[in-house]
Formats: C-alpha cells, structure tokens, sequence
C-alpha cells in the first residue's frame, strides 16, 4: 500500500496533482487533503489528478477524489482527473464518476477545454 503524491504548478496555473501507487484506505485521506490543499492554496483556474502512474484504487481512493471534485467545484476551479489506465477508466464509467471528472487524456487539448465547461457546469 505505497503511495506517492505529488503537486505541481502547470502553464496556465493549473495545479497537478500527480498520484503513484495505490490509492486507498491507508492513504485516502492524504489524496483528499492535498486535493483541498491545492484549491485552497494555490487558488487555480483547474486541479488536474493525474492517475497514470497510479495501481490501484478503491471506494475511499474514489471517496478522495469525490471529495477534490466538491472543493474545487464549490470554489470555482475546474476539476478533471486525466491519464488513467483503461482499468480505472472502466471503473470510473461504470460509477458514474466520469461525467463528474471530465475524464481526459492530458495530450487532449480540445477535450480538456471541453472538460472544463462540464467539471465547472459553464
């Protein structure tokens, strides 16, 4: 149940937030508070979580990213999860969680502007 996390400031002022390994019970609390964290220090236009070097994810990984998508859509921010693998890809379309995500692949610029009307109901 490894875990890294990792944040960073894109062009544009997007926040990254780029997560390794699992995400679950023993580190979701984690993923949740550096989502808040990247909202309510940084302030950015979008918060992009950035799965493609994540494992693993379970109810309460998916709980910390419900969690972001609340934060930063009450706050304004555009919020998208992007680069996952095709496993959490069906995972994600099988909740229904990625209508909420704005689900994209980061190289996907023409998507990710259309993500961002949708992640912020503009």
């Amino acid at each position: 149940m490894q875990s890294s996390i990792r944040t960073t400031l894109a062009d544009g002022g997007t926040v990254i937030v780029m997560v390794s390994g699992e995400v679950d019970y023993s580190n979701s609390d984690e993923v949740a508070r550096r989502l808040r964290d990247a909202v309510t220090d940084w302030a950015p236009p979008a918060v992009e979580v950035d799965l493609s070097a994540a494992t693993f994810i379970d109810s309460t990984g998916l709980g910390a990213l419900i969690e972001g998508y609340r934060v930063a859509t009450a706050a304004g921010v555009a919020f998208r999860v992007i680069n996952p693998s095709e496993t959490f890809r069906r995972v994600l379309t099988v909740t229904g969680l990625s209508d909420f995500f704005g689900l994209i692949d980061a190289g996907d610029v023409s998507a990710r502007d259309s993500a961002a009307s949708q992640a912020t109901g503009t």
